[in-house]
């Protein structure tokens, strides 16, 4: 399995990812690349909510919320749980919580000027 510290013997090329988990990395990307969406994934990276505290924080309409996170869902990169008769979203994993901020901190760096590192 592609892992992204893999190391090959003597220099040589690292071990490349699937042709299944490019694919699937690609969906993600995709899903992640319309800005309500990743803002509801930064949200959900920090906490659960649920659609109507999502759309009141981002002053967007319930039935956009609910339709963004079904997308979401359905892309692996949320999980939901009942609470009584509401149901809370939250992003579905270290990965993609880490994904979220990372590429927001790349994004600062772009947008402020502070200076790159490695």
């Amino acid at each position: 399995m592609y892992a992204p510290d893999d190391h090959s013997p003597a220099g040589g090329a690292p071990e490349q990812p699937t042709d299944e988990q490019v694919s699937a990395a690609v969906d993600a990307f995709r899903l992640l690349s319309d800005g309500t969406r990743l803002r509801l994934m930064w949200l959900l990276s920090h906490g659960e909510y649920d659609v109507g505290s999502l759309a009141a924080t981002l002053g967007v309409a319930r039935p956009s919320v609910s339709q963004h996170l079904a997308k979401l869902r359905l892309g692996g990169l949320v999980q939901t749980r009942r609470e009584g008769r509401r149901v809370v979203y939250r992003a579905r994993d270290a990965h993609v919580r880490s994904l979220i901020q990372e590429m927001l901190f790349h994004a600062d760096h772009e947008v402020s000027g502070i200076p790159r590192h490695d």
